[in-house]
């Protein structure tokens, strides 16, 4: 199934060029990462993948100056540091609070957490699956299971990083419902759907949220390179498209600088998303 179209658009068909050398596609990435999370405020962010941890970091020190980090283990900690390496070896990173395990699931009812998790699968409505491939009774794939996605899709808000965008991941339906999308969040009622708030999906050709008819999936903007052609061939569900689709917005001076000097100075980025 190919995404619906509304209106053809064109397309930029490259990357911006700075001073500093060219803007990559991860760098566009992590920068619309960052964007996702834009004035959250006192938020816990929990990010999957290198491009969203980079990501969560620039939201920090630009968009979203209040969110909260951990050490990745139980810590809450200010500042930034270098993706890999120790917080507590980086100056200017402190301790601001302690934050053990049996306390996430509090502050997870209670909404105080925005997570960007990597579905297997993802269809029109942002169901996705990370449990397994096929027929539930008898599945090809076994994967890890629903997790904490059903509650972290009703209690707080949830988007989705995409490193691969292609027709294996974007399909008409989901072998498996792990985390609850539009259609299925109003269907189960109000104990679901009250906060329900799925924000972005970012993948390594677009940005994408669910504004579309009855909270379908809708093309925000396609990254610098990528046409609409290349972006519908790669996408198995229908998705929403009002008018000309805008590009991704190019990183200013001040990011690029945090991401290539701050945050990821061995480029990280690149292995994730490469170009």
């Amino acid at each position: 199934m190919s995404s619906t179209v509304t209106e053809s658009a064109d397309q930029p068909t490259s990357s911006a060029t700075t001073a500093a050398g060219p803007v990559t596609r991860a760098e566009y990435c992590a920068v619309a990462v960052a964007d996702t999370f834009a004035g959250d405020g006192e938020f816990i962010a929990s990010a999957f993948g290198t491009i969203p941890a980079i990501g969560v970091r620039l939201a920090r020190l630009t968009v979203a100056p209040d969110l909260l980090l951990t050490d990745g283990e139980a810590r809450f900690v200010s500042g930034s540091w270098q993706i890999g390496a120790d917080p507590h070896a980086t100056e200017g990173v402190v301790v601001e609070g302690w934050s053990p395990f049996r306390t996430i699931f509090d502050l997870v009812w209670h909404g105080k957490r925005h997570v960007m998790m990597i579905p297997t699968q993802i269809d029109g409505h942002g169901n996705t699956n990370i449990s397994a491939i096929g027929d539930y009774a008898q599945p090809k794939v076994q994967l890890v299971g629903v997790r904490g996605a059903p509650g972290n899709s009703v209690y707080h808000p949830t988007s989705y990083w995409v490193p691969n965008h292609s027709t294996r991941v974007f399909v008409p339906a989901v072998d498996v419902v792990s985390g609850v999308g539009t259609d299925n969040a109003r269907a189960a009622g109000p104990a679901a759907s009250a906060y329900h708030d799925l924000r972005r999906v970012v993948t390594n050709l677009a940005v994408l949220d669910f504004g579309g008819p009855d909270g379908t999936m809708r093309l925000l903007s396609l990254h610098p390179g990528v046409t609409l052609e290349e972006f519908r061939a790669a996408t198995g569900c229908d998705v929403h498209v009002e008018g000309e689709v805008p590009a991704t917005r190019e990183p200013s001076a001040e990011e690029l600088r945090l991401i290539r000097e701050a945050i990821d100075p061995r480029s990280l980025r690149d292995r994730e998303i490469p170009g």
